[in-house]
């Protein structure tokens, strides 16, 4: 789809490969900007409204500097659930219908999976998902396919490594919503029986030829990975403490996994970490996390530039 032709960003499936590179190369010029610290009014007078019923830090807080960093204004309420008028029993559908009046562009953040699908549908303005429950999160899966491409130099020819909570982890499902847009890559995913990846991702990737493999030990993994990719257990997503108690702490990494690793691989993690990465792995160079959160300020720049301008 071409960048004139999106309305709003509800899905990765939204896009292909040469948005995905216009994107980028925008993203590039937004780094640029950005380390410049010269103002810039490429959005002024521009108004994004940030609706959280989720808590979220790298997200809405990347998403704001970005539109204050183009000029931009901001409205927004980071616990929608508790401080807006949710708490006296509105719907999302008459939330939009109101706040749409206020802002240019909405970024909405929501505990149900097509959450952000019904937004749009009463939203005069573009709706940007910013996750959606177990759903989606396609500005994440745009901002790690950019890490990788600034990381390794390519995506094509990749072996991912998914390694932690792929049942309820969306940014890992936005992700591999975007893979068949690249030449042989492969894919190896390692979790826990009780948090596989859901059945439908297993046969888009059977569609798209993408071969896969299913683990239950990291350590075969860690070899072979390009980029491993790390996902914390998601507690919300559970049903019970007790539950969600088992699962934890399956998987971390290690001073010990680095030493099984290729030495050009790298490590992601959409963050928070929650004890499946220990610290003493930030030092690595191959540690590229913390370059990853940065890359989402860049990412999003770009994309609230082509919604808005």
């Amino acid at each position: 789809m071409s960048t004139k032709q999106l309305r709003h960003i509800i899905s990765t499936s939204q896009f292909d490969r040469a948005t995905l590179e216009k994107l980028f190369a925008s993203a590039q010029k937004m780094e640029k900007l950005h380390k410049a610290r010269k103002p810039s009014k490429i959005l002024a007078g521009k108004v994004m409204a940030a609706i959280f019923y989720e808590p979220s830090t790298r997200t809405r807080l990347s998403f704001e500097s970005a539109i204050l960093k183009l000029g931009g204004q901001v409205i927004s309420t980071e616990n929608a659930a508790q401080f807006s008028s949710a708490a006296k029993g509105e719907t999302l559908e008459d939330t939009i219908r109101i706040v749409h009046s206020y802002a240019d562009v909405i970024v909405l953040r929501h505990y149900e999976k097509g959450a952000a699908e019904i937004a749009s549908q009463y939203s005069n303005v573009p709706i940007i998902n910013a996750g959606d429950g177990p759903g989606e999160h396609p500005t994440q899966s745009m901002l790690d396919l950019y890490t990788f491409q600034k990381e390794k130099g390519k995506i094509d020819g990749l072996t991912f490594a998914f390694l932690g909570d792929s049942l309820y982890s969306r940014t890992n499902h936005s992700l591999i919503r975007l893979l068949p847009y690249y030449k042989n890559v492969k894919v190896m995913l390692c979790s826990p029986k009780e948090l596989e990846l859901p059945q439908p991702y297993y046969d888009l990737m059977k569609k798209h030829k993408i071969p896969y493999s299913v683990h239950r030990n990291v350590d075969e993994i860690l070899p072979k990975a390009d980029v491993l990719i790390v996902t914390r257990v998601q507690k919300e997503r559970f049903p019970s403490e007790q539950e969600y108690k088992k699962m934890q702490g399956t998987y971390r990494i290690d001073a010990s996994s680095l030493k099984k690793m290729k030495k050009d691989a790298i490590i992601t993690h959409v963050m928070p970490r929650v004890g499946e990465i220990a610290p003493e792995v930030d030092s690595d160079p191959r540690a590229a996390y913390f370059r990853q959160a940065q890359n989402g300020l860049y990412i999003r720049m770009a994309l609230l530039e082509m919604l808005l301008k």
